[in-house]
């Protein structure tokens, strides 16, 4: 059963790295739990107090995940339609223009979004501006954590 508990883990721990870039896959709450099934196994034992400790971080991390990049946009001047375009832009840059699209296409979504309300080009490039600071600074945010917990999983699994 160990080794079961261990694969999901891993599988687990890769699914949270890529969805700390991925939209759709909420990548520090997977590595959490890719922590907690190698916990669940006989050899592998994390302390309670770093498992409360990195589910606050996990839980923190994803709450600050859906503010940043709205902050950034509106801290920018951007309004609704920027922010959606930012993740509608997001979205489509992933499918359509990999790798390169993860990082223009929230950019341009937000500058299209602040276009669309009516705003002129000066507001919606600096809209679009804080809409992709924002978008890495979660992103920057999420890959840390998400890094550390693997690393943390992989230490207790090769130390132990």
């Amino acid at each position: 059963m160990d080794y079961v508990l261990i694969g999901l883990g891993v599988l687990f721990m890769i699914s949270g790295i890529l969805g700390c870039v991925l939209p759709v896959i909420p990548g520090p709450p997977l590595n959490y739990l890719g922590l907690l099934l190698l916990h669940f196994t006989e050899r592998y034992q994390f302390s309670t107090r770093f498992l409360v400790i990195w589910g606050i971080i996990t839980a923190v991390v994803y709450a600050l995940d859906y503010v940043i990049p709205a902050w950034g946009t509106k801290r920018f001047g951007g309004s609704k339609r920027g922010v959606w375009g930012s993740v509608i832009g997001l979205v489509i840059g992933l499918f359509f223009f990999p790798p390169f699209g993860i990082i223009i296409g929230p950019f341009l979504g937000a500058v299209i979004g602040e276009l669309t309300s009516g705003k002129d080009s000066g507001v919606a490039i600096k809209s679009g501006f804080g809409s992709f600071i924002g978008f890495l600074v979660g992103t920057l945010l999420k890959l840390i954590t998400s890094g550390m917990m693997t690393w943390y999983f992989f230490k207790e699994l090769i130390v132990s």
